[in-house]
């Protein structure tokens, strides 16, 4: 009796023992880049996204971040997260564009009425639907898991831009889409391309005259230093998605899936209203270390240019980029 007993601890010991090992091997922490400091909104969704994924898992999920272009820039980051070196990123949708570009479509000028336009339209269910099955139909080795913004981008230079005469024969860098190539032009402008990382020192040396996106990416990477003037053109909302390889979504069971659009979800319900406050702060931050803000630029000039080219340039991307060019003016 004693010795079956004993016999029966040491085979729990066993088990327990080996069900440890086991147990640990069940977490995985997966690897998130951005180009972004993590004081934008890019890392205010990963923080939610983690946050959120770990509470769902019972800590079983989590993520690594790796912010400010770490794991390179962004058209850099879109290749690894194709290739499986990447579990999860952050890119604007222009710069999905390279790999599917009828998301340029989202980088229509003078889309967005304004910032609750914006926010109705980047949490509508109908609109992340169309986007998630562009890219399941156009991208192989990656999916798109949410929609977020970071409010509207603006013109900066060391110059004020009251009007549409003030760009007219400047260079500027601007994200490689056919959008962005379509609509600068129009208003007169050279448009240049570049990585993200290269236009403080463009700015600095002359390379362009100007540069533009949002007033936090303005702020945290210091483009106010070589160019300390914003105009806010407000010509572009600042659209983003984060992406998820599909290597990474085929290892992950059912429940696991569900758990990741969940925290998704979660970044998409909450981050545009913190993207557009942290514009507002950002923006008083500014004006407090000596920028200059002009606020009261004449768009007219600026839509009258843009307005008659969205129809065309939606035909000229696809069926797909009509389609939520229809979404995004129904939620007006």
């Amino acid at each position: 009796m004693a010795n079956r007993i004993i016999a029966g601890a040491l085979a729990a010991a066993l088990v327990f023992g080996l069900g440890g090992p086991a147990a640990a091997q069940d977490k995985r922490t997966f690897t998130f880049g951005y180009d972004q400091p993590k004081t934008t909104g890019y890392g205010f969704a990963a923080d939610v996204f983690q946050k959120k994924l770990e509470e769902l898992s019972g800590g079983a999920l989590s993520i690594n971040q790796f912010p400010g272009g770490q794991l390179g820039q962004e058209p850099q980051m879109l290749q690894k997260v194709r290739s499986g070196d990447i579990d999860f990123i952050i890119t604007a949708t222009a710069n999905g564009a390279t790999l599917t570009p009828q998301m340029g479509v989202l980088s229509l000028h003078y889309l967005f009425e304004d910032a609750e336009h914006l926010k109705r339209a980047i949490a509508s269910p109908e609109l992340n639907g169309a986007i998630k099955a562009l890219v399941d139909e156009t991208v192989d080795g990656a999916k798109v898991l949410t929609l977020l913004t970071l409010g509207f981008r603006n013109i900066y230079a060391k110059f004020e831009i009251h009007s549409v005469a003030d760009v007219n024969g400047k260079k500027s860098r601007v994200q490689a889409t056919k959008t962005e190539d379509t609509h600068f032009p129009a208003y007169g402008v050279t448009p240049v391309h570049m990585p993200f990382g290269e236009v403080y020192t463009s700015l600095q040396t002359g390379v362009v005259d100007m540069a533009e996106n949002g007033v936090n990416v303005y702020l945290s990477n210091k483009h106010y230093e070589v160019a300390p003037v914003m105009s806010f053109t407000e010509h572009e909302a600042n659209n983003n998605v984060i992406w998820v390889s599909q290597k990474t979504w085929d290892s992950l069971t059912d429940q696991q899936r569900e758990w990741v659009a969940a925290a998704a979800a979660e970044v998409g319900a909450r981050e545009p209203a913190y993207a557009l406050q942290l514009e507002l702060d950002s923006a008083e931050k500014l004006k407090k270390i000596g920028v200059k803000i002009v606020s009261d630029v004449d768009k007219s000039g600026f839509i009258a240019a843009a307005k008659p080219i969205q129809d065309r340039l939606a035909a000229d991307l696809g069926p797909r980029a009509v389609e939520i060019l229809g979404i995004v003016r129904g939620l007006k």
